[in-house]
């Protein structure tokens, strides 16, 4: 099937590894332009080396000044078509222990930072009357996540500025849409099952377990499968899919 997006620019943030690696890549393999960035550039060059169409950029979204920086030069090359929204996760915790300071500063990151840029490149997106503005969030905006308060909590704000986007550009011929990973198999799902078993003082090989059995497909995601609908979501196919959320975790969410 031709996506029709060979030739398209997009950006894909957070993807020096994990679901942005995978993504940027997905993207690449459709003859996408991607500008990958990330707080670690070098990770990105390393993994992107034989892609001639992959363009590693440096990025903290926790810093302001980064994310202009990195829209000018992007609106100096004409803008983007594509921009995949993918923050790294905060810490774990509960609701009643997270700070004050702890709310600000994360959520800045993972919304406020991400709005900012998002806002920026919208004018060059609705001057071609085309584009797709993709974030990836978290299966805890439907069904929060026990110990990890700030993320549901900061994602759900994510979904809320998606669905309110997707109805102001639909008519500009730009989508919306949301995508809720469950438990793909990265490097941020091995670190939270070591949060787990370090705090109830399991092996982590048994929270692993746990955590798979309670998955109706019995087992964690690949990066790639997750990866390839974001893709689809990225492309001319699907124009008419917007202010949608989408899951992709197996059948974790019971919920229709």
């Amino acid at each position: 099937m031709d996506l029709g997006i060979k030739g398209k620019r997009a950006i894909v943030l957070g993807a020096s590894r994990g679901l942005g690696m995978a993504i940027a890549q997905s993207l690449a393999a459709e003859g996408v332009r991607v500008y990958a960035a990330a707080r670690s550039r070098d990770k990105i060059a390393t993994w992107a080396a034989d892609m001639d169409n992959v363009h590693p950029l440096q990025l903290d979204l926790g810093k302001i000044e980064e994310v202009d920086q990195v829209v000018e030069a992007l609106l100096k090359e004409g803008g983007v078509d594509i921009i995949v929204n993918n923050g790294g996760g905060p810490p774990p915790g509960t609701a009643q222990t997270a700070e004050r300071a702890a709310w600000i500063t994360h959520f800045e990151a993972m919304a406020a930072n991400l709005f900012h840029m998002n806002t920026r490149l919208l004018p060059r997106m609705k001057e071609r009357g085309w584009g797709r503005i993709i974030s990836i969030t978290s299966s805890g905006v439907e069904q929060p996540i026990p110990n990890l308060a700030l993320s549901n909590g900061i994602r759900s704000a994510v979904v809320g500025w998606s669905k309110s986007l997707a109805n102001e550009v639909a008519a500009d011929g730009i989508t919306v849409n949301v995508v809720m990973p469950g438990r793909i198999h990265t490097q941020r799902v091995d670190e939270l099952d070591a949060a787990a078993a370090k705090r109830t003082e399991t092996d982590v090989t048994e929270v692993a377990a746990k955590s798979r059995a309670a998955i109706p497909a019995g087992r964690y995601g690949k990066p790639e499968e997750f990866a390839d609908v974001v893709t689809f979501l990225a492309s001319e196919r699907a124009g008419y899919v917007t202010g949608s959320k989408i899951r992709i975790d197996g059948g974790s969410i019971k919920s229709v």
